[in-house]
């Protein structure tokens, strides 16, 4: 069993020392817990928590040296008292890190509690949460993760881009006896440019006057 404390919801530990402070009882039982309605059918979870840093003994009676640190009013002055409780039972974890401890990564505190307790991934990362929640009660504010852009194969994912194809007009065969072929529209030339291209087949066993005949009738309709 893990000798150090944790739950799902670190939340309901700081929300019941906040209680505490208000008003703390004789004794806090499982039952107290259960009257705030913290940590449903997960109240045990939190009465360890509260004893592992010297609130409650194993009864649940409030300690009295507990009672002193709950009840002082100045908050600067209550985090102090309050972060001494949290070495006191943390010992092991300040005597290996020291201060640092008050600002390790969540990263490096599941790997203290595993190694520390035998626990698994999941454990040791509920147990690194309520330290978290313990020194954010004291003053250590407890930052936020960083986190790496989502990745594809190790390498960022880029934005995807659409090769749009342009335009192209197809040779158009033109009938050299019409001035206009009626399947090309020339556009305006400060728009596009367009090129036409002519194939004349002479005919092998034509006489001159009539490849004259052909180059007279293109120079007739091409040119102005």
């Amino acid at each position: 069993m893990a000798s150090h404390p944790y739950i799902s919801g670190p939340g309901n530990i700081t929300q019941m020392i906040g209680y505490l402070k208000k008003n703390f009882p004789a004794t806090v039982t499982s039952e107290t817990v259960k009257k705030y309605g913290l940590a449903s059918n997960n109240e045990s979870y939190v009465i360890n928590a509260l004893q592992f840093i010297g609130l409650i003994d194993e009864t649940g009676k409030r300690q009295e040296n507990a009672h002193e640190v709950l009840t002082t009013h100045d908050e600067e002055e209550f985090r102090l008292k309050f972060a001494g409780l949290i070495k006191i039972a943390y010992s092991e974890l300040f005597e290996m890190y020291g201060d640092e401890a008050w600002t390790l990564p969540k990263v490096k505190l599941i790997g203290y509690f595993r190694q520390s307790d035998k626990t698994s991934e999941i454990i040791g990362g509920r147990q690194a949460a309520v330290f978290q929640a313990f020194r954010s009660i004291a003053g250590y504010e407890v930052l936020a993760e960083p986190k790496g852009a989502a990745t594809v194969g190790g390498k960022k994912p880029k934005a995807a881009t659409a090769k749009v194809p342009k335009a192209k007009i197809e040779d158009a065969p033109l009938d050299v006896a019409k001035p206009e072929h009626p399947g090309v529209k020339v556009p305006p030339k400060s728009e596009m440019a367009l090129t036409v291209r002519i194939e004349i087949n002479l005919p092998a066993g034509g006489t001159q006057e009539t490849y004259d005949a052909i180059f007279k009738s293109i120079k007739a309709n091409l040119y102005p």
